[in-house]
């Protein structure tokens, strides 16, 4: 295994201890592999490993297969496989869903868009760390389901926290707001993984930074647009994450979003930050 670190060197030091090799650039990693995963924050990212001086495509070789686990647009997906297969390159869209304690279990799903000669092949690969492997359709599938099932979880959050900085500043008890929810149909699991955040400042059910929920809702509202679809509540959900990195947010994780809308309407929700 050969692996490239970003910023955070942790992980990296912990597989080294265990005998992989690290490399310095996306085409040394490509050299020295059969598959190569990706999993960036975002398609810039993406882009700069595939297109840059030192990017997987300039160190493209027979047989390779390069793996896409980002949660990205599927207009820059599309442009990225079309430039890998005119060097014979094989590529499969697979963005992940789950948290990190999933992931570190080998638990996440994985929703893959390629033919289904390419998945067979890859699908030993993808049981090491998935415990569900779903084939949603063709190269591009994969980031458009994964943008939609972000839009939802997303969109949730949004919709929660506008609902308790209204019950905080209608003078509504929260932990009677959360014992109602979760008896009826208004319940999720959105719900009872940010609420604890919000009662108890618990931030272990949401262990998903705000920014990054912030451009997967923008990617959301740019596939919307590309397809001709209306997305007047992607817009607003996409505002209100937007609102919240503007109060400082940005590295906080999701449910941070309720602190920045109560901020706004002068009350107090969830931990001090």
């Amino acid at each position: 295994m050969t692996v490239l670190a970003r910023r955070n060197r942790e992980p990296i030091e912990d597989l080294l201890r265990r005998g992989v090799t690290e490399a310095d650039s996306p085409a040394a990693v490509a050299r020295a592999s059969d598959v190569v995963i990706l999993c960036v924050p975002s398609s810039a990212e993406v882009e700069l490993c595939v297109f840059g001086e030192n990017g997987i495509l300039a160190a493209a070789h027979e047989g390779l297969i390069v793996i896409d686990c980002t949660t990205a647009e599927p207009a820059s997906t599309e442009k990225v496989e079309e430039a890998l297969a005119s060097k014979g390159v094989r590529f499969a869209d697979a963005p992940l869903t789950r948290s990190p304690k999933d992931a570190e279990a080998g638990r996440l799903n994985v929703l893959v868009g390629a033919d289904e000669a390419l998945l067979a092949e890859i699908r030993p690969l993808l049981e090491t760390f998935a415990e569900n492997i779903f084939h949603v359709g063709f190269v591009g599938s994969g980031h458009k389901l994964k943008l939609i099932n972000n839009f939802l979880s997303q969109g949730t959050a949004a919709l929660i926290a506008e609902a308790v900085t209204t019950a905080t500043k209608a003078g509504v008890d929260l932990h009677k707001l959360f014992d109602v929810v979760s008896a009826g149909g208004a319940n999720s699991s959105v719900f009872q993984r940010m609420m604890p955040w919000v009662l108890d400042a618990d931030e272990s059910g949401m262990v998903f930074k705000l920014k990054n929920a912030q451009k997967d809702v923008r990617y959301f509202t740019h596939l919307a647009e590309a397809v001709g679809s209306t997305a007047f509540l992607g817009e607003a959900v996409h505002q209100s994450f937007a609102l919240a990195a503007a109060q400082g947010e940005a590295d906080s994780y999701v449910p941070a979003i309720a602190r920045a809308l109560g901020k706004v309407n002068g009350v107090k929700v969830g931990p001090e930050r």
